[in-house]
């Protein structure tokens, strides 16, 4: 089986190298054709290491070779193919696959597509080493690797200008317009580059803390001896490893960059936030669960936090009118969603959730990705509508996800969101619970807000003299396979449940069967009263809210993410720029310049007056050394005396 461990880890590397050696050449369809042929071969691999996994029961650990060996310090690249680390290469490769097929004919008229691809694969080769690597230093490797490459893909159009956004801005309590009135995507990658080391510290700090007392970074030797640590390090190493996954799986308050990485390209924003980057902090919790579950109230918190993102997103969904952000949004709640499992204790519920949540949210975008090449790049929904008789497959494919993402039955997302449900109510989390419920209302209506706006009613995008068309032949293909297990990846349950349980702990929680039928009811009927009031409520008026309801308080929050971006802007950018301008000015110039220039003009100028010595003048010499054997005399007689 280790062959198919290193085909499914090095097939995208290999892809990545062969388009980027093309990268400054023309289009050449090759490059997406060879990329995307080798990632289905590292998807095939995957999916016959997920069958080894599950019938033979024995996880595949190879150490490829060593890596740093000073002392007592061992660390190697070493790989780990078990019940975790095997779900995430597959739900990685499939829907890497895909979105690699979708984006040929997405890129197809770009004149980049060859570094597109090159970056693309590059991307998928990170997330597999971060996923297979068998300890954190390996893992770090890749977590720093899917950064970069997120950088250069967000990034990708770094030729554009600032764009304006989309979104209602109105003045903020402050008299101000919201500072991000308009943005490029250099700046995206830039926001997002930044946003992230700044996580990834605090997990260096949690890496190094492991070292530091346990000797090794080995996932089995750490997970065996963390036990014998004192509580208090304990607790440290989980915030400060939690403090890494808030920054990558953007929790407040890093949460800031996830909505701006948008203005990358469509397929981009598929893989980033359904397989890859931000379900990476949820993994490192699933991964290090052994660490977590020592330590409950660090748990707790994760949790906690988790819950008031995942209603807090879903209610800047509800007003959002950026086709791209609106999916965006839904991915940061549904994110927050699989921290409460995980910080509740129930790490397999929040595997199965990042996984069924990985198809229809992925499909979603590229759903989106197709509307807007079909629109010349419109993002506004507002400017859309009645694209249901034009672009069938692309509607009948977003309402298939759509319904999954609300958690309707039997779609995918009804079977793991109603165990994330299901284990904060069993675990006497009631608060978590009510809020996590009114999540799931509020999922469901910005869900069909966003497909009454764009495939029914009005066809307002005539005004703007746009022809839609529906997306080429194999693009649909490609986001086919992604419906299908959106709809149907829920009745792999139980199987998930047995397999994936062999390696993370069962939650033992006690719901009543009259009261668990009763939470099933009320969960699936606040969903599907979301779904009809969105449905209703746009066939009655044609929008959702009113332009009086726009000027209240609460509107121009929501519309402004909570001003989030104007109290960085003003609380960190500007100071941080601030105290940046004046260290420059007053210290680098007048300080440090000043002592180093010094130094460098009194070693010049000594040299310069010293250089007489060597003159070449034989009279000149002589003097010198007579003068300096009186010097030498005058001091052996001086130390005589003196002794």
């Amino acid at each position: 089986m280790e062959k198919y461990l290193y085909i499914a880890l090095f097939a995208p590397l290999l892809g990545s190298l062969i388009a980027a050696s093309f990268s400054m050449k023309p289009k050449m369809l090759f490059t997406g054709l060879i990329t995307s042929f080798l990632l289905a071969v590292s998807m095939v691999a995957s999916l016959i290491l997920l069958q080894y996994v599950y019938t033979i029961e024995s996880i595949i650990h190879v150490r490829m070779l060593d890596w740093i060996a000073i002392g007592n310090l061992d660390i190697p690249f070493g790989f780990v193919v078990d019940q975790v680390s095997v779900t995430m290469m597959v739900v990685v490769t499939i829907v890497s696959t895909m979105v690699h097929i979708h984006s040929i004919g997405y890129m197809n008229h770009d004149k980049s597509f060859n570094r597109y691809f090159g970056w693309l694969s590059a991307f998928v080769f990170s997330m597999m080493i971060l996923v297979m690597s068998d300890n954190f230093a390996g893992l770090f490797i890749g977590w720093e690797g899917v950064g970069l490459c997120s950088w250069g893909l967000i990034g990708f159009w770094y030729h554009k200008e600032d764009q304006p956004l989309t979104n209602d801005i109105y003045k903020s309590p402050f008299s101000t317009l919201s500072p991000f009135s308009s943005i490029s995507p250099s700046y995206a990658a830039n926001e997002a580059f930044i946003s992230n080391r700044v996580g990834d510290l605090g997990m260096l700090v949690g890496i190094f803390l492991i070292y530091w007392n346990l000797g090794s970074l080995q996932y089995d030797d750490v997970f065996s001896k963390i036990g014998t640590l004192d509580t208090g390090t304990i607790v440290a190493i989980a915030a400060f490893l939690f403090i890494g996954a808030m920054g990558k799986s953007a929790q407040f308050p890093l949460n800031q960059w996830l909505a701006n990485a948008m203005e990358g390209p469509t397929p981009v924003s598929a893989l980033i936030h359904a397989a890859t980057m931000v379900t990476a902090g949820v993994y490192l919790v699933i991964r290090a669960n052994e660490i977590y579950t020592i330590v409950p109230q660090v748990g707790y918190f994760i949790a906690t936090l988790g819950g008031a993102v995942a209603i807090g997103a879903a209610l800047m969904a509800l007003v959002a009118t950026n086709i791209k952000k609106i999916i965006a949004f839904s991915t940061l709640s549904q994110l927050g969603y699989m921290f409460v499992a995980a910080g509740l204790g129930a790490y397999w519920v929040a595997l199965f959730h990042l996984a069924t949540h990985a198809f229809f949210k992925s499909v979603l975008f590229l759903g989106a990705g197709n509307i807007m090449h079909a629109l010349h790049d419109e993002i506004s929904i507002k400017n859309m509508g009645g694209l249901y008789k034009h672009m069938k497959g692309t509607a009948i494919i977003m309402i298939l996800a759509s319904t999954a993402l609300a958690g309707i039955f039997p779609f995918s997302g009804f079977f793991s969101k109603d165990l994330i449900l299901e284990v904060a109510f069993g675990t006497h989390s009631y608060i978590l619970w009510a809020i996590l419920w009114i999540t799931a209302g509020l999922t469901a209506f910005y869900s069909f807000r966003l497909i009454m706006y764009v495939f029914f009613g009005k066809e307002n995008f005539k005004e703007k003299g746009h022809h839609p068309h529906e997306a080429q032949w194999y693009v649909i293909a490609a986001m086919t396979p992604l419906a299908i297990l959106a709809v149907v990846a829920g009745a792999f349950k139980d199987s998930f449940i047995e397999m994936a349980t062999k390696l993370l702990p069962e939650l033992h929680i006690h719901v009543e069967h009259g009261t668990f039928w009763v939470l099933l009811i009320v969960t699936l009927g606040i969903a599907l009263s979301g779904i009809a009031f969105a449905v209703f409520k746009f066939r009655k008026d044609g929008t959702f809210f009113s332009e009086k309801l726009k000027n209240r308080p609460c509107y121009k929050i929501l519309a402004n993410q909570y001003f989030m971006p104007y109290l960085m802007q003003n609380l960190i950018n500007k100071p941080y720029l601030a105290i940046s301008n004046f260290s420059w000015k007053k210290i680098d110039l007048k300080i440090v310049d000043f002592i180093v220039d010094g130094i460098a003009k009194v070693i010049y100028k000594s040299g310069d007056k010293s250089r007489v010595i060597q003159n070449g003048n034989l009279s000149s010499s002589l003097r010198l050394m007579i003068l300096g054997i009186i010097v030498l005399l005058i001091l052996a007689v001086a130390l005589g005396i003196a002794k």
